[in-house]
C-alpha cells in the first residue's frame, strides 16, 4: 500500500523540503495551507512541486478543517510542522503563540486518535524548550532539563509534553523531534541567519548602508532544513516511536555568523553592522549546542552541509535573486 502522508505546514521552509523528500520515496503527498491575503505568501515555497502535491485550506485551531482533511486523506504519516515559529515575536502574540503551538498540537493529537490512530506521528518540537539548560560537558541532549525563556519555548514544550503523553496514554506512534535551529535559503527574512545574507548582500550591492541586530552574542547550533527533514523521516518510521535530537554538535555566535557572511562578501561586518535594542528579547537564551549521538547511532544519519556551505549557499541565493 502507498505511503500518504498529511504535513501541516507545508508551505514553510521545512514543509517544502519535507515534501521533495517524500515525494522521492514514493509518498502521496498532502498539505494544510493557512489562507493568507496575498495569495502567492501561501505556496511560493512550493511552486515548483504544486502539481505533484494535494493542498488543503486548513488551520491547527480549526478541530472541523483538521477532521475533514483527516478524514478524506487517511494519512499513514502526519508531520506537524505547522506553528508560530518566530521566538521574538512570541513575546508580542504570547496568547496566538500557545494557541497554536500548543492548543494546536492538542487538536491534531485528538483528530489523529480518533480517525487515523494506526498512522504514526512527527512533532517539530525545538531546543527552545531548554531554555538555558546546559549538561557540564556543554551540550544539550534529550535528557536535558528543559526550562524555556520565552512564549514560543514553553508553547513548545507544551507540545512535546502532549505528544508523549499520547504516546503513552493511548499507544500511539507519535514521536517528537527535538530540531536545533536549522536555515536554508527558503527561510524567512525576518529569522537572523537569512536577515544577516540578505542584508549583507544589499549592502555589497549598494542597496544599503547598516544591518540592525539584537545580541550579537547569543550562540546557536545551525543546521540545514534540507538535512533534518532527511532525519523527520528517520525518526516517523523508527520501529519504537521515541524522542531525538537533530543537530550538528557545533555553536556559533551571531557576531561569528556575520563575519563568515561579510567575509564572504569581501566585507568586515564590524563597518556596517549595529546593536539595536529593538531587536532584543525580554529574556535571553544565549547557548545552544545539539548532541545528536541518539540520531546518529539510531539512523546512520549525517548533516551534508557544514554551516560555512549554508551561509555560502544562502549568499548565493540573495546575489542570484538580485542580479535578476
Amino acid at each position: 500500500m502507498r505511503k500518504v502522508a498529511l504535513i501541516t505546514g507545508i508551505s514553510g521552509q521545512d514543509g517544502s523540503y519535507l515534501a521533495e523528500h517524500l515525494l522521492k520515496q514514493d509518498y502521496k503527498v498532502y498539505g494544510i495551507i493557512r489562507r493568507q491575503s496575498v495569495a502567492e505568501n501561501q505556496e511560493s515555497r512550493i511552486d515548483h512541486i504544486i502539481d505533484h502535491v494535494n493542498t488543503r485550506y486548513g488551520d491547527l485551531m480549526d478541530w472541523c478543517s483538521l477532521e475533514r482533511i483527516v478524514r478524506e486523506c487517511n494519512p499513514t504519516h502526519i508531520f506537524n510542522l505547522g506553528a508560530m515559529s518566530h521566538v521574538r515575536v512570541s513575546s508580542d502574540v504570547p496568547s496566538f503563540t500557545i494557541k497554536t503551538n500548543a492548543e494546536g498540537v492538542l487538536n491534531l493529537l485528538e483528530v489523529y486518535k480518533n480517525y487515523c490512530p494506526s498512522a504514526k506521528f512527527y512533532q517539530a518540537s525545538s531546543s527552545e524548550m531548554f531554555g538555558n539548560s546546559v549538561d557540564e560537558d556543554g551540550f544539550q541532549r534529550e535528557t536535558t532539563p528543559m526550562t524555556p525563556v520565552s512564549p514560543y519555548g514553553c508553547s513548545k514544550l507544551m507540545g512535546y509534553s502532549l505528544v508523549r503523553h499520547y504516546r503513552h496514554a493511548y499507544g500511539l506512534h507519535a514521536s517528537n523531534g527535538i530540531l536545533f535551529n536549522h536555515e536554508s535559503p527558503r527561510r524567512g527574512s525576518n529569522f537572523v541567519t537569512n536577515k544577516v545574507v540578505k542584508t549583507a548582500v544589499q549592502i555589497s550591492l549598494g542597496m544599503t548602508d547598516k544591518l540592525f541586530l539584537g545580541n550579537m552574542d547569543s550562540y546557536r547550533d545551525w543546521g540545514h532544513s534540507k538535512d533534518y527533514t532527511r532525519a523527520m523521516i528517520d525518526i516517523i518510521n523508527h520501529d519504537t516511536p521515541d524522542d531525538f535530537v537533530v543537530a550538528t554538535g557545533e555553536t556559533h555566535s551571531v557576531r561569528q555568523l556575520c563575519e563568515v557572511v561579510f567575509e564572504y562578501l569581501d566585507m568586515d561586518y564590524k563597518d556596517y553592522v549595529e546593536q539595536d535594542p529593538r531587536f532584543m528579547r525580554p529574556e535571553e537564551l544565549k547557548y545552544l549546542k545539539g548532541d545528536p549521538t541518539k540520531t546518529r547511532e539510531t539512523f546512520g544519519w549525517e548533516p551534508e552541509y557544514t554551516f560555512k556551505s549554508m551561509m555560502e549557499e544562502m549568499v548565493r541565493h540573495w546575489q542570484d535573486f538580485y542580479s535578476k
